[in-house]
Formats: C-alpha cells, sequence, structure tokens
C-alpha cells in the first residue's frame, strides 16, 4: 500500500507540475488562475484572444484531464450551416480535439482519461485546444455571431 501511495502522490505532482508548466509557456500577461478543491483542480488562462480551461477531476486512472475554451456564443446566426462546418472540421481539422456545445457556447475540446497520461499528452491537448480555439473564435464569431 505505501508503494501504492507514492506512486498517487508522485503522479499527482508530476500531472500537476506539467500542467502548470504548459500553461506558464502558452499564457499571456500573467493571467494564468487555478482552483485546488478535494475533486480535482481548474485552471484558466489567456492565449490570444480566447480564455482556455484545463480540468484535472482527480488522480486515479478512473478521472479525467479535460481541456476546453469557448469559440462563439450561442444561439448563431445560420445555426445549420455552423454546425455543418463544424462537424466537417472535426472530421479534418481538430486533431485530437474537437468542437461542442456546453453552456450555449461553441467550444474546442479535447478530454482523456488520466489513466497511462503521458506529459507529452498533456501538452499536445493543452496546445491543440488553445492553438484551434484562437485561429477559430474570430473567424466564427464574424460569420456566425450574432
Amino acid at each position: 500500500m505505501l508503494v501504492t501511495s507514492l506512486t498517487e502522490e508522485t503522479t499527482q505532482t508530476s500531472l500537476v507540475d506539467v500542467i502548470e508548466t504548459v500553461i506558464t509557456s502558452l499564457e499571456q500577461d500573467q493571467t494564468a488562475m487555478v482552483s485546488h478543491t478535494n475533486g480535482g483542480s481548474v485552471w484558466k488562462f489567456k492565449y490570444g484572444t480566447v480564455e482556455v480551461f484545463v480540468q484535472l477531476t482527480g488522480l486515479s486512472e478512473e478521472d479525467m484531464l479535460t481541456v476546453w475554451s469557448p469559440v462563439l456564443n450561442l444561439p448563431a446566426r445560420d445555426e445549420a450551416r455552423l454546425m455543418h462546418l463544424l462537424l466537417e472540421m472535426n472530421w479534418t481539422s481538430t486533431l485530437e480535439a474537437r468542437f461542442a456545445i456546453m453552456n450555449n457556447q461553441v467550444v474546442v475540446v479535447a478530454s482523456r482519461s488520466v489513466a497511462d497520461l503521458s506529459p507529452g499528452e498533456i501538452s499536445r491537448a493543452i496546445t491543440i485546444v488553445s492553438t484551434l480555439a484562437d485561429e477559430n473564435d474570430e473567424i466564427l464569431q464574424g460569420d456566425f455571431g450574432v
């Protein structure tokens, strides 16, 4: 049990350290904020013209790392065309991320369980979501924003 406990503590420290290192490398103007609770942690930082959120629900293999960034408020103009475009982009250009709807907003999101999560996967998820959101938010708002 001691080995399991030490491994879990090391995993916790290393996952949080990796997340904070990636955020530090991407954030602008010292905008990063974090909230730690018994249920996990949520970070928020500014990247280009978007806010990016990183949530780590815990450290067990069943827990999740989720990265998301809002890019467009809903309702939007021509939502049918917007949804068609987002589905096409999900297939052709979002890599491990995807467009989704959360709280009446179009977001870019990537999520993965913590099981066997590597530092490279953490970095890639945060970087992909940040980049896709920043590259697409102004275009989507210009074409579909109300």
